[in-house]
């Protein structure tokens, strides 16, 4: 089968509609289900008949993918990969692609963003003024602080470029990365000791889900903060919060919560020492336009019949997400 005789499911709520009419073009059917991903019972009934799949962070399972018998390709519209059961994709002969690099400059900056946010107290000086108290909130600068980065791929690395242009020393430990010009190469345990600020960059495997959990929390310095910008799945939420409430770490800054959205009663929200955003590291406007053309890319690549630039393959014994 041709694209061009195929059908097409897109599901990313911050899919861009612009693009829809480039996808329209070389599909022949595509059905835009923004947020179908978050309705099981939908989802099992929208894969039925389709050929593509432009997904979100839809959690696809063996038992989604045995009610869509025509699907050949799964084109992540983003980076992550760990909501898809990628062994179970390859056993069903399903192409799975992302879009590495896409949203790098969007999330690093926005990593920045954070870190400074922290440094300077930002909600507490907000509050304030809202307030009419117009407290006088000191802080700090990033300039002269020692940044850790666990990762430094393609958002990791322009995040040390940022900061160290800003003339903060970063240190970064990744078993990829063997030399770096923006960045000290340190391990883990030398880097916790050492960094003010702490930024997760790392992508969630079996051996980097719960990575900062109670034991990573007490060998980072006294004071520092965390920032993560990456999934919600490599901190161990309980663990942040009581090395918070020890007065151990300083504070936390986390674009992702382990539940999207989270339950009321969550331990990190409500905090001064905790700031929470709802996932929107990558959602500007240029990003979403790079992961939707690369995305489309992909998926009309597999549907013609062509190997795909960015395709992503199960590593040895990788677990299902639970």
């Amino acid at each position: 089968m041709s694209a061009a005789r195929s059908t097409v499911l897109v599901t990313p709520r911050s899919f861009p509609a612009s693009l829809l009419g480039d996808l329209e073009s070389g599909a022949g059917e595509v059905r835009f289900r923004p947020g179908a991903g978050r309705d099981r019972d939908r989802l099992l009934r929208e894969v039925a008949d389709v050929d593509g799949w432009i997904a979100g962070l839809d959690p696809i399972d063996g038992e989604l993918l045995d009610r869509a018998p025509r699907l050949q390709v799964i084109a992540r519209y983003g980076v992550g990969v760990e909501t898809i059961e990628l062994e179970a994709a390859a056993a069903r002969g399903v192409v799975v692609t992302n879009t590495p690099g896409a949203n790098a400059d969007s999330v690093a900056e926005f990593t920045v963003l954070l870190m400074m946010t922290l440094l300077r107290r930002l909600p507490e000086a907000a509050a304030s003024a809202q307030e009419r108290r117009w407290d006088r909130v000191g802080g700090r600068t990033l300039s002269g602080r020692d940044v850790g980065l666990i990762g430094l791929g393609a958002v990791g690395g322009r995040v040390a470029l940022h900061c160290t242009g800003l003339g903060a020393k970063v240190f970064a430990t990744d078993p990829a990365v063997t030399r770096s010009d923006a960045a000290t190469l340190l391990d883990r345990t030398a880097l916790l000791a050492r960094s003010e600020l702490v930024s997760l960059h790392a992508p969630v495997l079996p051996d980097t889900r719960d990575l900062a959990d109670a034991a990573f929390f007490a060998a980072m310095r006294p004071g520092a903060f965390l920032v993560n910008t990456a999934r919600g799945e490599l901190v161990r939420e309980a663990d942040l919060a009581a090395a918070l409430d020890s007065g151990h770490l300083a504070g936390a800054a986390l674009d992702d919560l382990r539940q999207d959205p989270p339950p009321a009663n969550h331990p990190l929200l409500g905090r001064p020492d905790v700031m929470v955003t709802p996932h929107i590291a990558a959602h500007t406007d240029q990003a979403a336009t790079a992961m939707g053309e690369a995305a489309v890319r992909e998926c009309l690549a597999v549907l013609d019949g062509r190997a795909p630039q960015h395709p992503v393959l199960p590593r040895e014994g990788e677990a299902a997400r639970g």
